[in-house]
């Protein structure tokens, strides 16, 4: 294995040794040119253009593919929270494996296990199945998100690394946008099914390995590092046991139980070990020293509520323009294209102003209250409120959301150290993720809870033949099916999913007013412009793709 000078993308302190080899070919000698960083590129825009399209594709699919599968409004959450849990929690080991391990290697080893996931899921025969494929899909997703910017900042020098960002906003955008349509175009055709929704991402991922192995030549810099896995293990086992009460609490059991109790307090007590495994470990998937500084510990907290909210809108809105409205799943994508359009705008244009002028609170602030505003507006909906409103208010969201999401990533790169920028931006991505993963796991619980209180009133309402229906296909959980329904049944079903997700976004419009509080007292320091500065602030340029799909960099 040849020699080569050690991977300018890569940060660590100099008490560990870097061992530098090429790998997949000689490594060029010098500065990429624009060409071979472009041919590059491309396999990485392919392989997050995947990472993002299995994570939005699926949303306006899920009510149908829930009923095929004879699933429950848990199932339902449970395939949007398990892909979210393990992309989460396999973020930061991303991470940590570029630094003893082939950065090409990882994203192709990513690109497997994604296509897998992918192609077992399109397979599956029950909602835990699907939900177990869906695990395995977030931990390639989270190979993909993590080990992009890792790869590009091998590639490409900090100075001219902001060139390109461009590239990674515009793939954000197109999948974004693109993939609940396609996800709605895909379930509405006869001749393919929901099923595709999982095979339709497999054959970019086999594009994206192909091209990669071609264009990609880096060189190997392995460090004498220490992989926090126990500090993963007990993150996750703590997350997870409280997903499962705010799952199944109110439903199986009693909130106030012995399962309760036994759940949220072995929940408490691996959250406690998870700490003192961080304290003792020499590099911790989360660095509690980063606390210490307030602008992190404040924009942690306000990421972690902002989740909440960001994950909300995407996942019930499908449940609502479906079951309360009778619309295709493709109409569903397209009538919430004033969410994402709302995100898309706030996100360039907040980014452009702030590179021009180095202040960001404003933006921050006002997208808290917007946010807010938004989610109690819609907190109004029922299944017979006009269009123009809902899309006013989806835009309002989509604003707040787009001027918090990345501009929290860059409040807290302002504060740090050059060599601490990766481990900063991952903290922040990492609430985020968990918040998203807490929130539609609990919200999807509420949301069950309630649709069922509403369709036994309505049906009371209706009188013997409300009675003889029973629980209208509610019951456990359960998902109805619309079209077999008779008319005065179906309006019931209707009106309690309605009010039901209405209920939902009020319940979520205190979390973003804790994420406005949280960003009130941020303290405001203009973006510096020294060469630690001028790359921290390079992620406001142009989209929200910087701030998305920087969870981890190369970490000292």
């Amino acid at each position: 294995m040849a020699k080569t000078t050690p991977d300018s993308g890569v940060r660590g302190p100099a008490a560990h040794p870097a061992h530098v080899t090429t790998h997949g070919g000689s490594a060029p000698e010098g500065p990429m040119t624009h060409r071979q960083i472009m041919e590059a590129l491309s396999g990485l825009l392919l392989g997050m253009f995947v990472a993002i399209l299995s994570s939005t594709i699926v949303s306006n699919a899920l009510p149908e593919i829930i009923a095929d599968l004879h699933g429950s409004q848990s199932s339902y959450t449970w395939v949007v929270t398990a892909s979210l849990l393990a992309m989460t929690a396999t973020t930061p080991l991303w991470g940590k494996l570029a630094d003893l391990f082939s950065k090409k290697l990882l994203v192709q080893v990513s690109l497997v296990i994604y296509v897998m996931g992918s192609v077992i899921a399109g397979l599956s025969q029950s909602p835990g199945m699907l939900i177990t494929c869906r695990v395995v899909q977030g931990i390639g997703v989270g190979g993909l998100s993590a080990l992009a910017q890792i790869v590009m900042a091998a590639m490409i020098s900090p100075r001219e690394r902001g060139r390109y960002s461009g590239y990674l906003g515009a793939t954000f955008a197109v999948a974004t946008v693109g993939g609940p349509l396609l996800g709605g175009v895909i379930t509405d055709t006869s001749w393919l099914g929901w099923r595709w929704c999982f095979y339709v991402g497999v054959p970019f991922a086999v594009v994206a390995l192909i091209v990669l192995q071609k264009t990609l030549r880096l060189p190997v810099v392995k460090r004498d590092v220490k992989v926090d896995w126990s500090g993963a293990f007990f993150i996750s086992a703590a997350v997870s046991l409280l997903l499962i009460w705010v799952t199944l609490a109110g439903d199986k059991y009693d909130w106030l139980s012995w399962q309760t109790a036994v759940m949220v307090g072995g929940s408490v007590l691996l959250g406690a070990v998870f700490l003192w495994v961080e304290s003792q470990a020499s590099e911790p998937i989360i660095p509690l020293r980063l606390f210490r500084n307030k602008t992190i510990t404040l924009a942690s907290a306000a990421s972690l509520f902002i989740g909440i909210a960001m994950f909300s809108g995407t996942v019930f809105f499908s449940q609502y323009f479906q079951l309360a409205r009778g619309e295709s799943p493709t109409m569903s994508g397209v009538l919430t294209i004033p969410m994402i359009g709302g995100l898309f705008v706030s996100s360039t244009v907040s980014g452009q102003v702030i590179t021009k002028t180095g202040r960001w609170k404003a933006w921050l602030v006002s997208g808290g209250l917007l946010v807010t505003a938004g989610l109690g507006l819609l907190g109004t909906l029922r299944y017979d409120t006009p269009y123009w409103r809902i899309a006013i208010f989806m835009a309002l969201m989509g604003l707040g959301i787009g001027m918090m999401m990345q501009n929290l990533v860059l409040a807290t790169q302002n504060q740090v150290a050059p060599e601490d920028l990766g481990s900063a931006s991952s903290v922040v991505t990492f609430f985020r993720s968990l918040g998203g993963a807490v929130g539609v796991s609990a919200l999807g619980a509420v949301m069950a809870n309630r649709v069922t209180h509403y369709v036994k009133d309505g049906l009371a309402a209706l009188g013997p033949e409300g009675a003889a229906a029973g629980h209208g296909g509610t019951g456990g959980g359960g998902i109805p099916d619309l079209s077999k329904m008779p008319a005065p049944l179906r309006e019931v079903v209707e009106g309690a999913y309605g009010h039901g997700v209405g209920d939902i976004f009020l319940f979520a419009a205190p979390a973003a007013l804790l994420a406005f509080l949280f960003s009130v007292f941020i303290k405001e320091v203009p973006l510096k412009t020294n060469a630690g500065g001028h790359q921290a602030a390079k992620p406001a340029q142009g989209s929200p793709a910087a701030a998305e799909s920087e969870p981890v960099a190369d970490r000292g």
